[in-house]
This record gives structure tokens, C-alpha cells and sequence, in this order.
């Protein structure tokens, strides 16, 4: 009886602490550099603060160089915001060129002279498209 009480006692002591360290299912997972894509509902900034963290890196030099790519001030303590900063309106403008080739391929399916005379500049107006999805990110970005 002793035995069995000793032993009981002696796998709790040792279970505990390992259920302790366990991470919970899907938590606690290390972040890899590469796994940057934003999950559904994950905020934009949310997204450009984890690739900024990436890109700062855990060494001196790699923080030091972040800092000078980035930092604006005297001391450069400001990199990561301005990084962060960087990032969301890069994927804004992808965003917004995404949006504006959608719309200009939609007005040109419509009548494709009329989409041509509109917003073509060179001999043939072979360059509608282009010029049109420029007209419109501008527009968007204003």
C-alpha cells in the first residue's frame, strides 16, 4: 500500500510539471520569418508589424542595420513604426491597383473602343489599360 501511495505521489510530482509546459493546441507555435501571410480577419497592421519584426532580426547587426534602413531620428529608435508604417501602405497600393485593374477591365469589357478613345494616349491608344488603372489608383490614393 505504502508502494502504491509512493509511486501515485511520484508520477503526479513529475506529470505536472510537463502538463505545465505543454502549450495549449495551436498556441505557442514559434513564428517563422516566412510565415508572414495575414490569417482571415488579421488586420493589415498586424500583418506589417510581424514581416517588420522578421526583417529586424534577433542579432546586433541585424538590428543595427534595421535601424539604419528605417530610422528617421537621431537615434533611430524609431525604425520599427516607420517599417510598419512602410508596409501598410505598400499593401494598400497593391491593394488599390488590385482594385482599379478590376474596375478598368470591367469598363473595358463593356466597349472596348469607347475604352480605348477614353483613356488611350499613343498612335494606336494601345495603352488604355495602363493609363486607366494609373487614372485610378491615383484617384484611390488621394
Amino acid at each position: 500500500m505504502k508502494r502504491m501511495l509512493i509511486v501515485v505521489a511520484a508520477s503526479l510530482v513529475l506529470s505536472v510539471p510537463t502538463a505545465l509546459a505543454v502549450p495549449p493546441a495551436g498556441k505557442g507555435k514559434p513564428e517563422s520569418p516566412g510565415n508572414s501571410a495575414a490569417a482571415p480577419g488579421q488586420s493589415a497592421e498586424k500583418n506589417a508589424a510581424k514581416k517588420c519584426k522578421a526583417l529586424r532580426g534577433t542579432t546586433a547587426g541585424s538590428t543595427s542595420a534595421f535601424k539604419e534602413q528605417y530610422g528617421t531620428n537621431a537615434n533611430k529608435a524609431n525604425a520599427f513604426g516607420k517599417c510598419v508604417s512602410a508596409m501598410e501602405k505598400k499593401a494598400e497600393s497593391a491593394e488599390a491597383t488590385e482594385n482599379a485593374a478590376k474596375k478598368c477591365k470591367a469598363e473595358r469589357e463593356l466597349s472596348v473602343t469607347a475604352f480605348k478613345t477614353k483613356y488611350g494616349t499613343n498612335a494606336n491608344n494601345a495603352n488604355a489599360f495602363g493609363k486607366c488603372v494609373s487614372a485610378a489608383v491615383k484617384k484611390a490614393t488621394a
